[in-house]
């Protein structure tokens, strides 16, 4: 906690940068980070969330996040993103496919943040599933404040009654709750948000403490998990778990 703070200060009077992916998307490190187990060795069911510093100068304010998936028995994980080179290329922001789930994102390390197993990934699967095919904004792409790839894993969590988890303050896009709603549940469904358009919110929740959104950037704290949520950094304090079901 206290590294975190001193880096905080020296984050602050520019003395140390944040952490960026490479410049390269050609040459950038797309290796595994030895975070999932392999397919072999893990025959139950799983579903994975990931974050990693956004590409290129993004990196200094967000996450880009993704989910992972693994059916019972299966040979190979799928991977579940979102990206605007993908709607440039293909026509839809969503990539699906069999890869490593835990891979570099261009350089910059992936996080395991959440992880359920077995019989509740065998249910929770259909669930994004479905979440994934009416994510609303498979034909548009916008870095802030939103939609984005954070935007999608936020609708994922919300339409998945067995994912009970939130994102990281610094996943930018996380609060556009959906076009016109001002007023919805908590990505936890432990408590309620209000958000005009991922740029001016409020968030209150048991798992989720007290968030405040100014111009898609969070500060708030975490009372559950003792926390606090921070713009540009993430978490300062315990490690975040799933909230209460």
């Amino acid at each position: 906690m206290f590294r975190k703070l001193a880096r905080l200060m020296l984050v602050v009077l520019g003395l140390v940068p944040l952490p960026l992916s490479a410049q390269d998307w050609r040459t950038a490190d797309r290796s595994s980070m030895g975070l999932a187990p392999s397919p072999d060795a893990e025959p139950e069911a799983l579903v994975q969330i990931y974050a990693a510093r956004a590409f290129r100068w993004r990196g200094y304010f967000a996450v880009h996040t993704w989910v992972a998936t693994k059916e019972k028995n299966a040979a190979a994980y799928t991977t579940y993103h979102v990206t605007n080179w993908g709607l440039n290329r293909t026509g839809s922001t969503i990539a699906i496919q069999e890869d490593i789930p835990d891979r570099r994102w261009f350089g910059a390390d992936s996080d395991l943040l959440y992880e359920i197993k077995g019989a509740r990934a065998e249910s929770a699967i259909p669930q994004i599933q479905a979440a994934v095919a009416s994510y609303p904004y498979h034909d548009f792409y916008r870095a802030w404040p939103g939609p984005n790839s954070n935007t999608f894993v936020s609708h994922i969590i919300r339409s998945s009654p067995d994912l009970r988890f939130e994102l990281p303050p610094h996943a930018i896009g996380k609060d556009w709750i959906g076009t016109g709603d001002l007023v919805g549940l908590s990505e936890t469904g432990t408590g309620v948000q209000f958000s005009l358009f991922g740029l001016l919110g409020l968030t209150m929740g048991l798992g989720e403490g007290i968030e405040v959104n100014l111009l898609g950037l969070s500060l708030g704290v975490d009372f559950l998990r003792p926390a606090l949520k921070l713009p540009f950094l993430g978490r300062l304090g315990m490690r975040d778990s799933e909230a209460p079901g």
